[in-house]
C-alpha cells in the first residue's frame, strides 16, 4: 500500500512491547515483522553488538543487510553477565509483553532470564525460544546455523533427487530454515497473544527450525512413507533464446492454453496427452517439445505470448529487475528505511491488512542509542545510567 494511505493507521500490535535477544536472522526476522506491525521492539545486543552489524553489503560502516533485519527496533547494549544489568532487565521484563531470544539452549537460563524466572515476575509474558533442533531432545544442544538445519532436515537431499545428472547437494547462500524459523515464530506468537486475551496467561514457546524445514516438505514426507513407482513431475527450466522461462501447465485447462500458445492445438489429442495421468507419464516430453518452442524466442516474448493465452509462466529475472518490477511497486512491496549512510529499499511483510499499517518502520538504531530513554521509561535515571556505562556494562 502507498504510504499517504497506511501512515495513518494503526498498527496491529501498537502496544505490545518486546524485548529481543536475538541475533543473526531468524529471530531478528521474527521481531522485525512485530515492529513491521506496530510492536515496540527493544533489541539487546552485547556490548559489540549483533555480528550482522558488520556484514555486507555496508555503506560507511553501515550494514544495509542489519538494517534490513532489524528496521523498527530500539537497541540497547549491555553486559548480561552483569548482576545489575540482569536487575535492570527483569525491570523491563516486568512491563514487556513478549520476549524472543535465539541463543543455544540454556544460556538464557546461565544468565538467570529463563521462561521460569522472567514468568515468576510477569505471568503474562510470552517467551519465544527459536533455536535449529529446539529445546529438548538428543540433539538439543547442538549448534545449529541454517545451512546445517537444511542438511539435517533432508531438504538438501530431496533437493538433489530432483537434480538431474547433480552429483552432490546444491550450495546455497539462502537462509530458508532462518526465514522460515522466524515466520513461524512470529505465527506462534500471535497465537499466544490472542490466548492470553482469554486466560490472562503468557506462556513458553519452543520453535525448532529443523521441524519447521521438515514441515515444509508436504509430499516429500508422505513419498518417504509410502513410495511408488512413478516419479513426481518436476518443473524444469526451459530455455529461451537469451534466458530461461518456467512454464507451469498444472491443470487440464492449463494445458489446453499452452496447446493453443504455443501453436499446437492437435496435443490435445495426442495419446501421450490426453488425460492428465498421460500427461504426468510424459511430462518430460511435453516440456521438451514446449522448450522447442520457447527457444524460438527470448524470454519476454514467450512469457508474453503464454500469459497472453492464460498459462501460468514466468521468465526468470535477476534480483535488480525483481527491485524495479511494477507488480512489486503497485502492492507497496517495499519500504524505504534510512540509516547513517542513506536511503534503501527493504520488503514489507507480504500481506496487507484493511484496518492495520503493515509495513517497516524507517528507523534503524545504532548500537546502543536507545538505551538512555528505555532505561529512563522504567526509572533508571541519568546518574544510574552514566555509572553502568562507566562500569562497561552498559554500551
Amino acid at each position: 500500500m502507498a504510504e499517504n494511505s497506511t501512515a495513518a493507521m494503526a498498527g496491529a500490535l501498537d502496544g505490545v512491547r518486546v524485548l529481543d535477544f536475538t541475533s543473526v536472522m531468524a529471530g531478528p526476522f521474527a521481531t522485525r515483522m512485530l515492529a513491521d506491525l506496530g510492536a515496540q521492539v527493544i533489541k539487546v545486543e552485547s556490548l559489540e553488538g549483533d555480528q550482522v552489524r558488520a556484514r555486507p553489503p555496508k555503506r560507511d560502516g553501515f550494514s544495509a543487510y542489519f538494517g534490513n533485519l532489524n528496521a523498527g527496533k530500539q537497541s540497547i547494549a549491555c553486559n548480561l553477565k552483569s548482576p545489575e544489568i540482569v536487575a535492570i532487565i527483569k525491570q523491563l521484563v516486568a512491563t514487556c509483553d513478549v520476549l524472543v531470544e535465539n541463543f543455544r539452549p540454556g544460556v538464557m537460563q546461565r544468565f538467570g532470564l529463563d521462561f521460569a524466572a522472567l514468568a515468576a515476575i510477569n505471568p503474562r509474558l510470552i517467551y519465544c525460544s527459536i533455536s535449529g533442533y529446539g529445546q529438548t531432545g538428543p540433539k538439543a544442544l547442538h549448534p545449529a546455523y541454517a545451512p546445517v538445519i537444511h542438511a539435517a532436515s533432508g531438504f538438501d537431499m530431496v533437493n538433489l533427487r530432483y537434480q538431474d545428472g547433480a552429483d552432490r547437494p546444491a550450495t546455497s547462500g539462502i537462509f530458508i530454515a532462518d526465514v522460515l524459523g522466524g515466520t513461524h515464530a512470529f505465527g506462534a506468537i500471535q497465537a499466544a497473544l490472542y490466548q492470553r486475551e482469554r486466560t490472562g496467561q503468557g506462556q513458553h514457546i519452543d520453535l525448532s527450525m529443523l521441524e519447521a524445514m521438515v514441515g515444509m516438505l508436504v509430499f516429500e514426507t508422505q513419498e518417504a512413507q509410502f513410495p511408488g513407482d512413478a516419479r513426481r513431475p518436476l518443473y524444469t527450466p526451459l530455455k529461451t533464446s537469451d534466458g530461461f522461462i518456467m512454464v507451469a501447465p498444472t491443470s487440464p485447462r492449463n494445458f489446453e492454453q499452452l496447446a493453443e500458445a504455443v501453436g499446437h492445438p492437435e496435443w490435445r489429442d495426442d495419446p501421450r496427452f490426453r488425460t492428465n495421468a498421460d500427461r504426468n507419464a510424459n511430462w518430460a516430453t511435453l516440456l521438451a517439445l514446449t522448450e522447442e518452442w520457447t527457444m524460438e524466442r527470448d524470454a519476454e516474448e514467450a512469457e508474453a505470448i503464454l500469459s497472453r493465452h492464460g498459462v501460468p509462466c514466468a521468465r526468470y529475472r535477476d534480483i535488480d529487475e525483481v527491485l524495479d518490477d511494477p507488480q512489486l511497486a503497485a502492492r507497496g512491496a517495499f519500504a524505504q528505511v534510512s540509516d547513517g549512510a542513506g536511503t534503501f529499499k527493504v520488503p514489507n511483510p507480504p500481506f496487507h491488512m484493511s484496518g492495520s499499517r503493515v509495513e517497516a518502520r524507517d528507523y534503524v538504531a545504532r548500537l546502543g542509542q536507545d538505551a538512555g530513554d528505555v532505561l529512563a521509561g522504567i526509572g533508571v535515571n541519568a546518574d544510574a545510567v552514566a555509572a553502568l556505562r562507566a562500569s562497561g556494562d552498559l554500551g
